[in-house]
């Protein structure tokens, strides 16, 4: 009688309607949304207007704290609703599984790979990326996917399923600035070497410069004009757009004043 007591116990799922505590689930839930909100208000506020070295720490503490939060009541919760045994774990394992295969299986996909980036960390908040052709700002990181936000102020969702099969060009990875690169052609009968002086002066000359990094002029010549390169970091990060237009309007006027000539880019045909 006490063998067939206890293995009923252990394989009933559920504990006792009566025995519930629907007010303590209810806490728990309501205590871990306000956690989540808390630390989402809180972490950018502070980011902003905190130093700027510690700007994407904060921002990037938002998704593992949230994580944590949602562990730690799920965790709680578990117990008050389901009679935990090992055998009731295996009956709910393998429900969910084939409930997943069947009908969440793209769901469950980005849920898993939101937990991954978290800790992989492919992106987090305040880093500029580049996925499937859109580069912009992270602005937030869910468990099932993030926002980023481009310099044309469009808000993009993109499932965190894309980091099993996409490539993710991240420009900063967590640091506070990132490498600008401006583009000029010009036409190949001109001063070389006055010309790279020229560009590394106008880069140099830059309000929006970091002097902490370096500054570097390249030159790549193609069967109809010279490529040069202007490669340099802004001192912000939110200010590349700004260091590109100033680098590349004062760019064109030290080119027409060292004797250049711009032409158009044309990309050779393939032979």
């Amino acid at each position: 009688m006490e063998n067939n007591k206890g293995t009923e116990q252990a394989v009933k799922l559920l504990n006792d309607f009566q025995n519930i505590s629907f007010v303590e689930i209810v806490v728990v839930v309501a205590l871990t949304w306000l956690a989540i909100v808390t630390v989402r208000k809180l972490a950018p506020f502070f980011a902003e207007r905190g130093p700027q070295q510690l700007r994407l720490w904060l921002l990037g503490s938002v998704p593992i704290a949230r994580l944590l939060l949602m562990i730690f009541a799920i965790m709680w919760i578990i117990p008050i609703i389901f009679n935990v045994t090992f055998q009731n774990f295996l009956v709910i394992a393998g429900a969910a599984s084939v409930a997943i295969g069947f009908a969440f299986k793209d769901y469950v996909s980005s849920l898993v790979a939101g937990v991954v980036a978290i800790f992989e960390r492919p992106y987090r908040p305040g880093d500029w990326v580049e996925i499937e052709g859109d580069y912009g700002e992270v602005q937030h990181v869910g468990l099932r996917s993030l926002r980023i936000v481009t310099a044309d102020d469009n808000l993009i969702t993109v499932p965190h399923s894309h980091i099993w099969s996409s490539n993710i060009s991240n420009a900063n990875d967590g640091t506070r600035t990132l490498m600008c690169v401006c583009h000029f052609y010009l036409n190949p009968e001109h001063d070389a070497t006055r010309m790279r002086s020229a560009l590394q002066d106008v880069a140099l000359t830059s309000a929006y410069l970091n002097w902490a990094k370096p500054v570097a002029v390249m030159i790549a010549q193609t069967p109809y004009s010279t490529h040069y390169q202007v490669k340099a970091y802004p001192f912000d990060l939110r200010d590349q757009f700004l260091f590109i237009s100033d680098v590349t309007e004062r760019g064109k006027n030290a080119i027409a004043e060292a004797g250049g000539r711009e032409v158009a880019a044309v990309v050779a045909p393939a032979i």
